[in-house]
């Protein structure tokens, strides 16, 4: 939906709920992240290659997500660490760059990925693209933080982590939602009871014009593009050492990637399942329902704005001022890592990029071929036995 194509009447109860949920610095960001996307330059803005050593940060893509989201919670949280910006459109990149005083701006990826200043980068850009700059950049040694998903094909998923053994950077992922207050808490809760879980998502998402280029080939669609952070965060929620061999239970009708439900079966006795719908326009944004039993232990959550734990007699209501859906922290702290050089597991994260990039990869087939699939653990599912640097 072209919101700045709505009645005013529409344009204001929308930012009045706006603030409501995500308070005013941000729901301001969010509207102007629409004039972002229109913005014509008639004379482009100067532009700089001399980065401060603070600015060695780079951001590949430079639409609405980094331009609301990347951008704002890197500038809110350590400042001016942003050196360089790209994108296809060069109104877009300029954009960018004049809003977060980033001095280097471009269409050509190569300036960012042969810059000695830019350590790290963004990914951000269309969904194909991800895997792609991502295996360009740790070729050069760069860190990582790619945005969701982290490919859309499994010719990528194995060349990424293939790139991941031989380079000394580091890779993170951007799947937020285990990492919010909520995902959090709910993870510890989990990890307190024994035996297998049940465990319920239902999303109802946006419904996407038929020209939207998450329709367009290799994109993966909306199972790539909006269902990787459910499949993400239920992978989490079961031990690793528990989890495999899992089934994927696909139900469709006609379509296979919305409209759907998706039950997994995991080796503990653990069944999850996701439900995404998205028959029109949400006037919130994405709306989420989570519901979890396990031992003792019962989660509801919605939108995460507010949680209800209860265990046996105990119950206790939590509430977020402000929605938080775990963007902050995760866009934060992989530069936090970098800066501190903590140390990462490279063996311990390229199993867990493969397992959820294959869990997704495999709940789409399942849903394009409408058929049950079993999947096992990277070990058995794709023999790479190289040597890799802890």
């Amino acid at each position: 939906m072209d919101y700045l194509k709505q009645p005013v009447i529409f344009k204001i109860k929308k930012v009045l709920r706006y603030i409501t949920l995500f308070g005013f610095a941000r729901t301001l960001m969010k509207m102007k992240g629409q004039l972002h996307l229109k913005k014509r330059f008639e004379t482009l803005p100067n532009k700089s290659k001399n980065l401060s050593d603070k600015q060695f940060v780079g951001l590949i893509g430079s639409g609405n997500f980094a331009y609301t989201t990347i951008a704002y919670f890197l500038r809110k949280n350590l400042g001016r660490v942003i050196g360089g910006c790209m994108d296809t459109d060069i109104h877009r990149a300029a954009s960018l760059s004049q809003e977060y005083n980033i001095p280097m701006y471009t269409t050509n990826v190569n300036e960012l990925l042969d810059n000695d200043k830019i350590k790290m980068l963004y990914i951000a850009s269309y969904h194909s693209s991800h895997a792609e700059y991502a295996i360009e950049a740790l070729n050069r040694d760069k860190h990582v933080y790619i945005e969701k998903p982290h490919i859309v094909n499994d010719d990528q998923l194995k060349r990424l982590v293939e790139a991941m053994s031989n380079s000394k950077g580091k890779v993170f992922l951007g799947f937020n939602r285990p990492t919010s207050r909520f995902g959090a808490l709910m993870q510890d809760c989990f990890n307190n009871e024994d035996g297998p879980g049940m465990y319920n998502w239902f999303v109802g998402g946006h419904d996407l014009e038929p020209d939207h280029w998450y329709h367009n080939d290799g994109e993966g669609g909306r199972i790539m593009g909006n269902v990787c952070h459910w499949t993400d965060h239920i992978l989490r929620l079961v031990p690793e050492e528990n989890a495999y061999p899992i089934k994927i239970t696909p139900t469709r009708f006609d379509t296979p990637d919305v409209n759907i439900a998706v039950t997994y079966t995991f080796n503990d006795g653990t069944i999850a399942s996701i439900t995404f719908a998205a028959k029109g326009h949400t006037f919130e944004g994405v709306k989420e329902r989570f519901v979890g039993y396990k031992g003792n232990c019962l989660i509801t959550m919605d939108d995460f704005k507010t949680m209800t734990v209860e265990v046996i007699n105990r119950k206790k209501l939590y509430k977020n001022f402000y929605r938080d859906h775990g963007h902050e922290s995760s866009i934060v702290s992989a530069v936090k890592n970098v800066i501190s050089n903590e140390p990462q597991n490279k063996n311990k994260n390229i199993t867990y990029i493969w397992n959820t990039g294959m869990l997704v990869l495999k709940t789409k087939q399942a849903l394009d071929e409408n058929k049950i699939i079993n999947i096992h653990s990277f070990e058995k599912e794709f023999d790479f036995r190289k040597e890799v640097n802890k």
